[in-house]
């Protein structure tokens, strides 16, 4: 039996929900109340599950599992879906070599099979809307792009080049399987090349904290939702 703990975020009114998943770095799940969030969070921490275990992770698919509230942040700024000011105290925590090691190909593996279902998708297929309401295929894979080098930025004060293949695949100079691969490439080399004192640094920046690991959480986070996203969709990748 393994035990997640949970660190849930929404408004007061506990609509709108996020639940982070800390023991499994980049799992999330989400829903219009924090009941339908709770409710969708154990498949979807069995989707991450099996999300490890094809890219070749340690992971027992068979391996029973509970969960449990231990956080739940109703007050700040953007809070439900991936608040970009939201700290956790594990955020905080100097990352190392081994660890960035063990958890840096996690952002790899999901860039790469966001791209690869961009390529079984036709031009007309990435742009046609999903039924009801909400943005094309493209638009979310154009979104991902976007904010991969946003948290390196602001964390190691500075991520050149990130814009500018965002630029160039917005203007279709760049395939998108291609910037989308090519953006983990430019992540992994802009986060090993952190000195020391960055890796360990917390910066404050109006009032608000950032750190390289959380930088890398959030990345993580953020392609996992979209990933999971897309996959709800008819047609849409399989996790």
């Amino acid at each position: 039996m393994t035990i997640y703990d949970l660190h849930l975020e929404s408004g007061p009114k506990r609509r709108t929900t996020m639940v982070h998943v800390l023991d499994l770095l980049g799992c999330v799940a989400n829903g219009p109340t924090t009941e339908e969030a709770l409710a969708a969070t154990p498949e979807g921490i069995r989707a991450y599950r099996r999300f490890l275990h094809r890219h070749g992770e340690p992971v027992n698919l068979d391996s029973p599992l509970e969960t449990r509230v231990v956080a739940h942040v109703t007050e700040g700024e953007w809070l439900g879906n991936g608040s970009p000011y939201l700290t956790f105290e594990a955020d905080e925590a100097p990352i190392d070599d081994q660890e960035i090691v063990a958890l840096l190909p996690r952002l790899g593996w999901l860039l790469d099979e966001l791209a690869t279902w961009a390529e079984t998708r036709s031009e007309a297929e990435l742009d046609t809307p999903p039924e009801g309401r909400g943005r094309t295929g493209r638009a979310v894979l154009l979104h991902v792009l976007g904010a991969q080098g946003v948290s390196l930025a602001t964390t190691l004060r500075g991520a050149p080049g990130f814009s500018r293949l965002h630029g160039a695949a917005e203007r279709g100079e760049v395939p998108l399987p291609v910037a989308l691969r090519r953006v983990g490439e430019m992540a992994e080399e802009r986060i090993w090349r952190a000195t020391p004192e960055e890796r360990r640094a917390t910066r404050e920046l109006s009032g608000r904290t950032y750190t390289l690991r959380k930088a890398l959480r959030r990345m993580l986070e953020h392609d996992w939702e979209h990933l999971a996203e897309l996959s709800r969709r008819p047609g849409g990748p399989t996790i």
